[in-house]
């Protein structure tokens, strides 16, 4: 009568599978570009926009540039945004071309 009690309560973790690792790391990779995108894509623009378009060559002043860049730099922020949903929700529907009758 004890016997089948501790067999139930011996089993370890639950293991994965290959392909719920795979989908993990593909999400991990997703996350961590999109990451890296949100931080260095605003930034950049913000100074790009500022020093060359807005001051360069449309000779602003400093205080009309820092104001259009950070427009710039929202619209960037944006569109990541945009397309990180855009990819996170098209990431797990399957790739066949048809439909399942």
């Amino acid at each position: 009568m004890d016997g089948p009690v501790g067999a139930a309560s011996d089993a370890g973790p639950p293991s994965y599978s290959r392909g719920n690792e795979s989908s993990l790391v593909s999400a991990l990779k997703t996350l961590l570009f999109f990451t890296f995108l949100m931080v260095t894509l605003p930034i950049g623009l913000y100074f790009a926009t500022k020093a060359y378009l807005f001051e360069g060559s449309m000779k602003m002043s400093s205080s009309d540039s820092y104001f259009y860049a950070a427009i710039v730099a929202v619209l960037a922020v944006h569109v990541v945004l945009a397309l990180f949903v855009y990819v996170a929700w098209n990431e797990g529907t399957p790739k066949g071309k048809g439909k399942d009758d």
